[in-house]
């Protein structure tokens, strides 16, 4: 997985009050789960920028003034009119714990359903896998090549190493759909094959 460095300071004070303030001045407030205690933090706006505005999963390197912790994004607030991000959950992590994040899904190859007039559709972005951290991959890669129409990819048919997919095994990931140029094509073949015979 890739890793990610934030800086950050501990909250003085908390409550609505603070929080509000905070905002104001763009600072999110923040709270980091799942170690001895809860840790309330707050962390500039600006600096979460290349960490939620794309779909990797990352390892976040916490700097709390000096306290180095490492953790993974659990949760964020939105505004609901502006989108400015109001509050941020972190959980912590270590190396000897085995984690679960949800893993981004990339396509690879040129699916045989799609070159016969089908459609390749990704119903699933994402894939729920668990493990060590270390040995989580940035995406789950799945070729398609072999992919038919009227086929799909199951999270169960995924093979793995060093971690396990914790996805139900029936989740359909990806599938090519037919359509109507390619049932259109599939009748004039069989035409063809019965005016043949």
């Amino acid at each position: 997985m890739k890793s990610f460095e934030l800086k950050a300071a501990l909250r003085k004070e908390t409550g609505k009050k603070s929080s509000k303030k905070m905002r104001a001045q763009d600072i999110v407030p923040c709270v980091l789960y799942g170690g001895k205690e809860n840790i309330n933090f707050s962390v500039s706006e600006g600096d979460f920028r290349g960490l939620i505005y794309t779909p990797s999963v990352f390892v976040i390197n916490l700097d709390i003034e000096g306290e180095k912790r490492q953790a993974l994004m659990k949760e964020t607030q939105f505004h609901p009119v502006t989108d400015k991000l109001l509050h941020a959950d972190f959980y912590e992590i270590s190396a000897d714990k085995p984690v679960v994040v949800k893993l981004p899904v990339k396509i690879t190859g040129s699916s045989i359903g799609v070159r016969e007039g089908g459609k390749l559709v990704l119903e699933n972005r994402r894939i729920a896998v668990k493990g060590f951290y270390k040995d989580i991959p940035d995406e789950i890669e799945i070729n398609v090549t072999e992919l038919g129409i009227g086929k799909a990819i199951r999270a169960g048919e995924i093979a793995t190493e060093n971690f396990e997919i914790v996805s139900p095994k029936e989740t359909r990931i990806v599938v090519v759909r037919s359509t109507r140029a390619a049932a259109a094509a599939e009748t004039a073949a069989e035409n063809t094959a019965q005016a043949a015979s």
